[in-house]
């Protein structure tokens, strides 16, 4: 007989301090035995206390050996939204994947519900606009992530930026 084999559990030692309202979806160990752990809520990083929602991800690539992310850094809080810059890239080699990568991929990328580049006047750069869900939490965080070389201080780059944000806002609004 065939039988579907099951990854085994989590081990209580590695498992992280999850809230009363989170749970396990997949892990694998990595080196020095420690694991990469996503939840329903998002990722939590082997060795630390680190935790990033899946909001927090900007990117996740699968190797088929290592799982690469980069993580969301606050540049700016604005009144509407937050600007982003991509984090430094961490890198961990998966010693038994199982559906890890694909756990990241399907909820780093249904964490989004709305995104949109937008080049600015002039050469000047551009910028991604992105609502983003947040686990446990009604309606929609917005963030903005500009291209390398978008001077984003300048005053008609930041106007243009909250224009774009508020247009963004309100096509996501819920219908009366």
């Amino acid at each position: 007989m065939n039988f579907l084999r099951r990854k085994p559990s989590l081990p209580a030692a590695l498992k992280p301090r999850l809230s009363p309202d989170e749970r396990v979806v997949a892990w694998s160990l990595v080196a020095g035995d420690q694991a990469v752990v996503a939840t329903n809520h998002g990722l939590w990083l082997p060795g630390s206390p680190e935790f990033l929602g899946w909001h927090d991800i900007h990117k996740a690539a699968w190797s088929g050996r290592e799982l690469r992310i980069t993580p969301a850094e606050i540049a700016e809080e604005r009144e509407s939204y937050t600007v982003f810059v991509d984090g430094p890239i961490l890198t961990f080699l998966l010693l038994e994947p199982g559906d890890l990568p694909d756990q990241v991929r399907t909820r780093v990328t249904k964490s989004v519900a709305y995104t949109t580049h937008h080049p600015l006047a002039s050469g000047a750069g551009g910028a991604r606009v992105v609502g983003r869900r947040v686990a446990g939490r009604n309606g929609l965080t917005w963030a903005v992530r500009y291209d390398a070389g978008t001077p984003v201080e300048l005053p008609a780059v930041v106007e243009l930026t909250d224009q774009l944000v508020a247009t963004a806002q309100g096509t996501m609004a819920a219908p009366d």
